[in-house]
């Protein structure tokens, strides 16, 4: 894959990029400001981009906007953005579009290789990855909702595994079951949560996070 790599601190920027490269894939570009982020994702438009949230000048969000910017010009462009933090903000603003090829996945989970490659090359095809911590902090903030008390453990399973953009079959083979067993969990779940059922993984995942950022 052709990819972009959007990172500020030199270290970081420096071992993802040689990790990329041990996995074959060729890095065309690096960032270390919004601006360039921008300018880079739209000369390049790569397979898929790894984006810093936060970058100078301001070091606020303007790798965020940068990144949301290059995909207002070029719909669907693949981009994993990398937050310090938990957000959920920027995960509604990621997957507002619905267009899928997005990822939001913490600095930690970088040092996971095969974990962080894995996610990169689902937002590459175009699906949607979100770092397991980042679906936790979401599920334990709307923990005390009625709602989702309501769903079984194997449900909550399911709901966590499908936030994280993954489909009914992927959920199925980490929860070793069936794909049509998961589906009848999808459909209960929804159900449960008051949310409309979509065989679109896109919409899935924000329908989840929309109603997880739900007071």
């Amino acid at each position: 894959m052709r990819i972009v790599v959007a990172e500020d601190l030199y270290l970081l920027r420096d071992g993802m990029v040689r990790l990329l490269q041990a996995y074959g894939h060729q890095v065309v570009a690096t960032a270390t400001t919004g601006p360039e982020t921008l300018d880079a994702l739209l000369r390049w438009r790569p397979d898929v981009s790894i984006v810093d949230v936060r970058m100078p000048p301001t070091q606020s969000d303007e790798g965020l906007r940068a990144a949301l910017a290059a995909r207002g010009e070029v719909p669907g462009l693949p981009i994993l953005i990398l937050s310090q933090h938990v957000e959920q903000l920027y995960a509604r603003e990621l997957l507002a579009d619905g267009s899928g090829g997005i990822g939001y996945f913490l600095k930690d989970s970088v040092f996971d290789a095969d974990q962080f490659i894995d996610a990169l090359e689902r937002v590459a095809s175009g699906g949607t990855a979100m770092d397991p911590a980042v679906i936790a902090k979401l599920l334990s903030s709307g923990s005390s909702n009625r709602r989702l008390g309501q769903l079984t453990e194997r449900e909550h399973s399911v709901l966590s595994l499908m936030a994280e953009g993954l489909s009914n079959q992927a959920i199925g083979q980490r929860l070793f079951l069936s794909e049509s067993a998961i589906s009848k969990y999808t459909t209960s779940l929804f159900g449960k949560l008051g949310i409309t059922d979509d065989d679109n993984n896109n919409r899935r995942v924000l329908a989840v996070l929309t109603y997880l950022n739900q007071p």
